[in-house]
């Protein structure tokens, strides 16, 4: 028995996918990709219900202004009333990623009228788009 324990400890170490009995475990480099992958719910939309959501909710300055409720991954996907903000796949088309890195005009940097996000935050936003911008 102790041959099997040992065993199975190396195969899982080397990141080799085992089946066992109907269960098949995964190997550590596919555990690690989904553990890096960014998440809306868990990643993105806490920046954005700190940073932007007073505004940009029913109701608010930002929405009445633009259409655009960042409260919620349908609202986010939904847009402006001017078009997209986000393009799965590619920030650099997304109006998102434009106004949160402040590669627009100086009258729409987002936040409005408070300082630029930090970095960490405008990576992960920057990222999720790059990833797909998944509802997850």
């Amino acid at each position: 028995m102790e041959s099997r324990s040992s065993s199975f400890a190396l195969t899982a170490a080397c990141g080799i996918a085992l089946t066992v009995g109907s269960m098949t475990l995964i190997g550590s480099d596919q555990l690690s990709a989904a553990q890096t992958e960014t998440s809306f719910s868990r990643d993105v939309l806490p920046i954005l219900k700190a940073n932007c959501a007073s505004c940009h909710q029913p109701g608010g300055e930002g929405y009445e202004k633009s259409g655009v409720d960042l409260t919620n991954y349908k609202g986010v996907m939904k847009g402006t009333k001017f078009g997209a903000m986000v393009v799965p796949g590619d920030p650099d088309a997304s109006n998102l990623v434009l106004l949160i890195e402040w590669r627009t005009q100086d009258a729409i940097h987002m936040p409005h009228g408070r300082g630029q996000l930090p970095i960490k935050l405008r990576e992960t936003i920057h990222r999720w788009v790059q990833e797909g911008a998944k509802n997850n």
